[in-house]
């Protein structure tokens, strides 16, 4: 069995839940309202993964968004200010990285979070993914509590 590395604030909130008779898991998430810091500084430390895979300006379109504790989930699509589309065969991603434009489903960006200090950072992510890349099982291990239907055993 390979050791697996979880970050000190994991283990810490962890070890508060169970010291008060809770399961880490059964936190469950909330969704940032419109207009608030929190859900600003989430798409905040999105933002320079989206203007690199599909150009600047965007805005998101907000498809998911979860936050409990520590850690975040996020699914957005991109768009040009006002609601323009983004043509995909024109983006980054395809003309600079020489992505396969058929294999990029949207400008869609999905990301796995944790807050740091005073700022959150994507700590993993997929951009036009194309199947439902974070329900692998070592992700429940800290992201357990934004992916119930991925990570609870019943």
């Amino acid at each position: 069995m390979t050791p697996r590395l979880v970050a000190w604030p994991v283990l810490l909130a962890a070890a508060a839940a169970l010291a008060c008779g809770k399961d880490a898991t059964a936190q469950r998430y909330v969704t940032p309202e419109q207009g608030s810091a929190e859900r600003r500084d989430l798409l905040d430390a999105l933002r320079p993964l989206a203007v690199w895979s599909f150009g600047a300006p965007i805005e998101f379109v907000v498809l998911d968004l979860r936050l409990a504790g520590d850690v975040a989930f996020a699914s957005v699509e991109a768009q040009r200010p006002g609601g323009g589309a983004i043509d995909i065969a024109l983006a980054p991603i395809v003309a600079r990285d020489g992505e396969e434009p058929g294999l990029i489903d949207g400008p869609r960006l999905q990301a796995l979070m944790q807050k740091s200090g005073d700022m959150w950072v994507p700590v993993q992510h997929s951009v036009g993914p194309t199947d439902v890349w974070y329900s692998w099982p070592p992700y429940c291990e800290t992201w357990a509590a934004v992916l119930p239907e991925y990570c609870d055993d019943g």
